[in-house]
């Protein structure tokens, strides 16, 4: 469970690792399933705190949300962030804790690709600012949304996907991939099979993004951090952590074994990394700053 509700630590937070270099800020989504804010309303905060940064969603799940209310609320973060804005976006793992949540929503979780798929078409045709007629899960006579995105087009969708049908949708349809694991190997494997797709798709791969989430701890003793990790994820996802650590990259041990770790992922084709902090978020920060020229490709 969240430490504490208030949200100004988090700014805070978010303004430190900003000073020490980092690229990006991102939140996470779920109304019921798992203990967040609201990631919409949180990076508005943080776009009015903070200027000049990244801000992304780690992972949005578009197909809890009306496409329509979801197309102006991201125009008006995009909005707020000058165009900084990165919608990482999936269509939620199969678990009791996140069917119940869509339930709760009023959503079918059956048919959620679908929904997931159409609702952010209809995103960017609204986002075109011109009028849009649509027939398909929702309708929408001559609807016509103003202001738009700050970015011509909207914002950049990077799609989290681990099965070969997702990966192919994201090179077809969307900027970029953003999956949470498992291993580098593997991870390297998948990054090959969305780029040949893109290509064959005839989308220019230098305008796309390979990205990675993965989850580290930074302690001497390698036991220690590994069980950290474990006791994180079985509190806040309710499950096994054998389970979940089955498709997250997650590493715990010293700084050069998590350098070491991360720096797989690179080799392996992430452009772009989002790292989750078990422990001592300041240590892990600083590890990462400091040493952050190891990590360039």
């Amino acid at each position: 469970m969240l430490e504490s509700p208030s949200v100004r630590p988090m700014i805070e937070a978010a303004k430190k690792a900003v000073d020490r270099g980092f690229d990006s800020i991102w939140a996470g989504d779920s109304l019921l399933a798992r203990p967040r804010h609201d990631p919409i309303t949180l990076l508005a905060g943080v776009a009015g705190a903070i200027r000049e940064i990244e801000l992304g969603t780690a992972v949005l799940l578009p197909a809890l949300r009306n496409p329509v209310v979801l197309a102006q609320q991201l125009a008006t973060l995009d909005q707020l962030t000058e165009g900084r804005l990165i919608v990482g976006a999936g269509i939620a793992p199969d678990s009791p804790a996140v069917r119940a949540e869509f339930t709760a929503a009023g959503t079918p979780f059956e048919g959620r690709v679908g929904r997931y798929m159409e609702g952010i078409r209809l995103c960017r045709a609204l986002w075109s600012g011109q009028p849009v007629d649509w027939e398909g899960r929702w309708s929408v006579k001559a609807g016509v949304l103003a202001p738009v995105p700050y970015r011509d087009g909207g914002p950049l969708i990077w799609s989290a996907a681990s099965v070969p049908q997702g990966i192919e949708r994201a090179a077809r349809h969307h900027d970029g991939w953003f999956p949470i694991g498992p291993d580098p190997a593997t991870f390297a494997q998948r990054n090959e099979v969305f780029q040949n797709a893109a290509t064959l798709a005839g989308r220019k791969l230098e305008d796309l993004t390979t990205a990675i989430y993965l989850t580290v701890s930074v302690m001497d003793d390698t036991e220690k951090a590994e069980a950290a990790i474990d006791t994180y994820l079985e509190g806040y996802y309710q499950a096994p952590a054998s389970a979940l650590r089955s498709y997250q990259a997650c590493k715990g041990g010293d700084g050069d074994q998590v350098i070491e770790f991360i720096r797989s992922f690179v080799e392996g084709g992430a452009q772009h990394v989002i790292i989750r902090c078990v422990g001592d978020h300041d240590a892990v920060q600083k590890l990462l700053c400091e040493r952050r020229h190891e990590l360039m490709s």
